[in-house]
Parts: C-alpha cells; sequence; structure tokens
C-alpha cells in the first residue's frame, strides 16, 4: 500500500509543477529582453512554487521510506496534504500576475501555511502508524523547522497587507530553511525488524 501512496503523490506533484509553469505564456510579437520584463513577476513566482514543491517531493518521499506501516487515517492525510498543495498553481498565478499585491500575496502565504499543516498532520498521523519507538518517530525529533516555518508563514500573510515585500522574504526564507533536503531521515533511518 506504501508503493500505492508514494506513486499517486508523485502523479499528483508533477502534474502540480506542470500546471504552474504553465502559467508563464510566451511574449508575441516581439524577441527581445523588454518582452520579458513583464513577465518577470510570473517567472519569481514560479521558480518560489518550484522550489517548495520539490521540498515537499523531497521530505515526502524520505519521511515514507521511512515508515513501515500506512493506515487509512495516514492516506487521508496525505489527500489533505496533496488539497493544499493542489491550491499552490492558482495562489503562484494570482501572485504573479498581480505583480505581488497584497491580497495574491496574503492568499499564497495562506496555502503555504495550510500545507505546512496539513504535512504537520501526514507526520503525526504516519508516526502512529508505525511501531512504538520507530525509527521514524526517532529521526523527526523536535522538528525545529516544522515549528518555525508556520510562524513565518502567519508572520507573511500579515507583513502581506503592510509590505508585501517583507512576506516575500518571509516565503523565500523558510524556503531556504528546507531546500537542503530532511537530513533528519537519512541519519536515523536504518531498517526496523519487522
Amino acid at each position: 500500500m506504501k508503493q500505492r501512496l508514494e506513486a499517486f503523490s508523485d502523479g499528483v506533484l508533477a502534474i502540480i509543477i506542470t500546471i504552474v509553469m504553465l502559467e508563464i505564456k510566451v511574449p508575441h510579437g516581439q524577441a527581445n529582453w523588454a518582452a520579458l520584463q513583464p513577465l518577470l513577476p510570473v517567472f519569481l513566482s514560479y521558480v518560489l512554487s518550484f522550489v517548495y514543491v520539490g521540498i515537499y517531493w523531497n521530505n515526502h518521499h524520505l519521511m515514507l521510506g521511512s515508515a513501515h506501516g500506512i493506515s487509512g487515517s495516514v492516506l487521508w492525510a496525505n489527500s489533505h496534504l496533496l488539497f493544499w498543495l493542489s491550491l499552490v498553481p492558482f495562489a503562484t498565478g494570482w501572485m504573479g500576475e498581480n505583480n505581488f499585491a497584497p491580497l495574491p500575496m496574503a492568499a499564497y502565504g495562506f496555502v503555504l501555511l495550510m500545507a505546512s499543516v496539513a504535512y504537520f498532520i501526514l507526520q503525526s498521523v504516519l508516526v502512529r502508524a508505525q511501531k512504538p519507538n520507530s525509527t521514524l518517530a526517532r529521526a523527526l525529533g523536535p522538528d525545529w523547522k516544522g515549528k518555525l516555518s508556520p510562524l513565518l508563514y502567519t508572520l507573511g500573510i500579515g507583513a502581506s497587507f503592510w509590505q508585501p515585500w517583507l512576506a516575500g522574504a518571509a516565503y523565500v526564507a523558510v524556503a531556504l530553511m528546507w531546500l537542503v533536503p530532511d537530513q533528519r531521515f537519512g541519519r536515523d533511518t536504518a531498517p526496523e525488524a519487522m
């Protein structure tokens, strides 16, 4: 069942990346640098969202690779995460097309916040589906990045209405914090005896 969950999630995440990429429209009628200038906000939004979806894919893959048991609750928690991630293309497009205006910036931050909450729920449900003191539970440890991320998203959402560039800085800071794949799974996930 774990392989089906991973395959389904991989497919959904690949589609999400594709939809985000399709928001970048080729300029017609001009073949110069000036024609690309209006696309800069859309392109920057795409880059940030591509990085975020890549981060979720990497950590999702590592976390599931450390798990030995999957329950119905895990399937629903995973679907909940994929729901929020499926809203990334909409939020990305709205933010980029409107030059990082306050409301689209806040909406983007809200989608990121809810995806982080959904990931935390998935992580918690997955740990409960394992044996007591599983390698997954040990590997997760205190999870300071997982606790700091929602705080930065919330600050970014608030800053969107005051200084949108500050909201963007908060979202980029979280992405940079998670850019290196989660090392917790690599160091403490030797296979358990079943």
